[in-house]
């Protein structure tokens, strides 16, 4: 395969991804772009049948009434990621997530549950002092992705699914965007589509962990592209797990997939190997503490526990009626059931989970980066969550920025040309992305197993300057064994192996620019502690991490968070505010 044989394409839009940030953005350029502005839709997959988004379950925040207000929405945000988040931009996603609710069921179709008298039904979440959370069931994400789906494929946007992005390719002066570097899947052809304005979309998915909630192929390749591009990336050691990962064996993709928390907010209580309820030894909230709180109480007492056949604990429903759990949970019980276990009666074992993103690409709350052309917005996107993400702010995040992604695209794209691209860098990423073909095939899995053995044993939920150091090394093993793995180019159509290759170069990049960031950050916040610095630092001294890449290597500084709206210490609730409209559990 040679250079001159990519394939060049043009569009004015181009949308990377199509979870709920892309196609809320393909939607909303769509309605505000100028008439024939040519929009394309480029996925890994196929539309609406990928992503993470298809995967929530839980549901989405949202301020409906009821006592509770966009005030407090943003106040459990702020105190919940601990006053690290950029503050405007967590202003906006908790003020649009009323719009883009609306915008959800009235225009979308979404059909969520709702009260007696007609109201949307909302639940309680964990970190949250009000039940706000929308859903459908405990499938939200399914009712979401099928609506937005619809409504794309009866769009007209120009649709290229099965293409995988490898490289933003900028102009020579590197100050623009000119386009994205593709292979499309089904033939193994590389393609540039140049475009006016990208949106990247492509998710999260910190699957370099051994237990991880998200599909094994998201593999961050929106942020090692970013970082390739030289872009700043904030918060990166920022790593969410999810508390409750089944723990259904290591013969199973089961393992790892999530009991969405809604079961704790219901009254789900976590139980030890010992059969004690230990939650309210670490937080007096219980299991209903923040999503930080309750891995590191979960991941503290597997310490305790040296029977290897013991790994993880168990969460406990039966207690709540087991008629009352099948009807209130039938996702979660079916889930359970297809692995094996009674949810609804017995105790099923669960596991701290690699989850979600709370770093990424520095964005304005336009969605604009540094490089004129490029927007990126949800789990891509760095700043609304800070340190901790709460249960229900995924996918309000990813819809809310979607729409004003498109809005914004739709906006500058009249003022914008396509532009050139930079030969020299496209030539590079080419190279990178055909350098196994050059090699002895080998197996590409045991690298990855080692990787994820690696990030969830020195990076993981509990870390300390030495495990972070060893890590690194470790990632460099990893990375340097990856490049002596060949791969058979014989046939490149759907070639899974190289693809696997490909996923495991992003995951080693990113778990680089991790754990650097892990060991820049000597305090604890939120998803990030460190068992060497517990303290959390003074809030009113809160820095993010800053990471870089310059000539080649990777570089993490710090900045000052700007406590724009309201300060450590401060609320903007009125002062006769009760501090939570939830009922005591």
């Amino acid at each position: 395969m040679r250079i001159f044989d990519i394939e060049r394409h043009d569009t004015d839009i181009l949308v990377l991804g199509t979870g709920g940030a892309g196609m809320f953005a393909a939607l909303h350029a769509k309605q505000k772009a100028p008439e024939g502005t040519r929009i394309t839709l480029a996925v890994k997959g196929l539309i609406g049948k990928c992503g993470c988004t298809r995967m929530v379950q839980g549901g989405y925040n949202v301020a409906l009434g009821g006592g509770d207000t966009v005030e407090r929405h943003f106040m459990d945000t702020i105190e919940g990621g601990k006053w690290l988040p950029d503050q405007d931009m967590a202003w906006r996603l908790c003020e649009q997530a009323v719009v883009r609710i609306r915008e959800l069921e009235n225009e979308i179709g979404c059909y969520f549950d709702r009260n007696a008298d007609g109201s949307l039904h909302q639940k309680a979440f964990a970190g949250q002092t009000a039940d706000r959370t929308v859903h459908k069931g405990d499938l939200t994400g399914i009712e979401i992705i099928n609506r937005l789906m619809e409504k794309v494929l009866a769009s007209g946007v120009e649709k290229l699914q099965e293409h995988r992005a490898i490289g933003l390719i900028p102009t020579k002066d590197g100050s623009a965007l000119a386009g994205v570097l593709m292979i499309d899947m089904r033939t193994g052809k590389f393609r540039l589509v140049r475009a006016k304005c990208v949106m990247m979309g492509t998710g999260g998915g910190p699957t370099m962990y051994k237990y991880h909630t998200p599909s094994g192929d998201k593999t961050m390749d929106g942020l090692a592209m970013a970082l390739r591009a030289g872009l700043k990336l904030r918060d990166m050691e920022m790593v969410q797990f999810h508390p409750t990962g089944l723990l259904a064996g290591e013969h199973t993709r089961m393992t790892g997939t999530v009991l969405e928390e809604g079961l704790r907010g219901a009254g789900g209580q976590l139980i030890s190997h010992a059969g004690n309820r230990f939650m309210f030894d670490y937080d007096g909230k219980g299991e209903r503490a923040t999503r930080d709180v309750v891995s590191r109480g979960i991941y503290a007492e597997m310490r305790k526990n040296n029977n290897p056949e013991q790994e993880g604990v168990f969460i406990a429903m039966s207690h709540l009626g087991p008629d009352r759990v099948r009807a209130k949970f039938p996702g979660m019980v079916k889930r359970c059931a297809d692995s094996g276990f009674d949810l609804a009666n017995d105790p099923v074992e669960v596991v701290p989970t690699a989850h979600y993103f709370m770093g990424g690409v520095v964005v304005d709350i336009d969605t604009r980066t540094a490089m004129e052309g490029l927007y990126v917005a949800g789990e891509d996107a760095g700043g609304a969550h800070g340190s901790n993400r709460l249960g229900g702010n995924g996918v309000a995040n990813s819809t809310v920025y979607g729409g004003i992604a498109g809005d914004t695209m739709g906006a500058d794209v009249a003022r914008m040309s396509l532009r050139d691209p930079d030969e020299d860098v496209l030539a590079e990423e080419f190279a990178r992305a055909t350098h196994p073909f050059a090699r002895k095939p080998d197996l590409v899995m045991p690298l990855r197993k080692a990787l994820q053995d690696l990030m969830w044993d020195e990076v993981g939920v509990i870390r300390t300057q030495a495990g972070m150091t060893r890590g690194l090394q470790g990632i460099a093993d990893v990375s340097g064994a990856l490049m002596d793995v060949g791969v058979d180019s014989s046939n490149l159509a759907f070639n899974l192996t190289w693809h696997d290759w490909l996923n495991l170069r992003s995951l080693c990049d990113v778990s680089e620019v991790i754990t650097k960031a892990g060991i820049a950050r000597e305090n604890s916040r939120g998803a990030h502690f460190r068992e060497d610095f517990p303290d959390e630092g003074v809030m009113q001294d809160s820095e993010f991490t800053v990471a870089q890449m310059r000539d080649g290597q990777v570089h993490v500084s710090r900045e000052p968070v700007k406590f724009t709206i309201v300060s450590p210490g401060e609320t903007i609730l009125p002062e006769d505010a009760p501090e939570t409209l939830v009922a005591a559990q």
